[in-house]
């Protein structure tokens, strides 16, 4: 493609995903419609930049009452469609940290799940530590044959199973998984969104519409440097989103160079002196293993030669990984 755009570059013009605020908050979320209406007028439903005129207002002690108290309203409706569809009861006073989207491996639930799995564990380890109570809330559907995809999702649920019924921990958290993923259920979710989750691999999301839908409604995005999670990040300004990860170009690069750097990991001269050689020898092994080292790419972020890849090496389990 970027050869045929070389070429006849008249014939490509790019075009970024967009969604309708009519359907999404006019619709979805009448009552931040309601505010923005009384707060900067209605032209903002027809020309969604003038709802940053609501800017001026976000001091106005007022104005955040209104905010946090139509949020509630919406956290207590998801509430209540989770509970008669699943059965599990939801706190709307928590924090809803809320990731839903089509179920891909590089949209990477599974490192959302793993996430989970580690403050739950934390609370485990840690019960007396003092933390904002969260609510976990994943959506999607797989495609038929994605046997990974399904897997992460029988993932979740095993989670959920386990969280949810620890006397421990199930008052500081919560995962629930809400079946029949779909627009009508998304026009529940959205709006009661805390926390955005979108972490996809950079590189890898062309644009995304569910990063859009649920910024505007107020929630905080937490993503990736990747597809509309830019385009969100240069219209709400750096202090207003949570970023991590890779860059795309880092993470092309560490593709790009990942074979060679683990081959060299792999050969004999980079391998590290064993025991029963001698200083001498040992000596010439590591000067070996440096000059190796030293000899890999670089990395764009650091500037340092990329890492050997370290082995790995069992641990001790404790009474409750094992029960987990």
């Amino acid at each position: 493609m970027p050869e045929f755009a070389a070429l006849w570059p008249e014939r490509f013009s790019n075009k970024t995903n967009g969604v309708a605020p009519r359907r999404w908050i006019l619709k979805a979320n009448p009552g931040l419609a309601g505010l923005l209406t009384r707060t900067v007028g209605d032209r903002w439903i027809t020309d969604l930049s003038h709802a940053a005129e609501i800017e001026k207002f976000a001091s106005d002690p007022a104005f955040q009452q209104e905010f946090r108290a139509i949020k509630r309203r919406n956290k207590v409706r998801l509430a209540q469609t989770v509970l008669h569809s699943t059965g599990i009861s939801l706190d709307p006073d928590s924090l809803f940290d809320v990731q839903v989207k089509r179920i891909h491996e590089y949209k990477r639930q599974l490192l959302n799940v793993m996430r989970v799995i580690h403050e739950y564990l934390s609370i485990l380890e840690h019960p007396e530590e003092q933390r904002v109570p969260r609510t976990y809330i994943f959506a999607g559907k797989s495609a038929p044959g994605y046997w990974a995809a399904k897997q992460i999702i029988k993932l979740i649920h095993n989670v959920a199973a386990v969280v949810n019924a620890d006397p421990i921990a199930r008052e500081r958290m919560k995962v629930v998984f809400v079946p029949d993923y779909r627009v009508s259920l998304a026009e529940t979710i959205i709006p009661a969104a805390d926390l955005s989750q979108q972490i996809s691999t950079a590189g890898m999301e062309a644009s995304g519409t569910g990063n859009m839908k649920l910024a505007m409604n107020g929630a905080l995005t937490l993503g990736t440097l990747d597809g509309a999670n830019i385009e969100i990040m240069d219209a709400v300004g750096k202090p207003n989103i949570y970023t991590f990860g890779l860059s795309p170009d880092e993470v092309r690069w560490y593709r790009e160079q990942g074979t060679a750097a683990s081959s060299t990991a792999s050969s004999p001269t980079a391998s590290a002196p064993t025991s029963t050689a001698s200083s001498a020898g040992s000596s010439t092994n590591s000067s070996t293993a440096a000059t190796a080292t030293s000899s890999w790419p670089t990395c764009p972020r650091t500037s340092k030669p990329a890492a050997a890849p370290k082995p790995i090496t069992p641990t001790r389990q404790s009474g409750h990984q094992k029960r987990y």
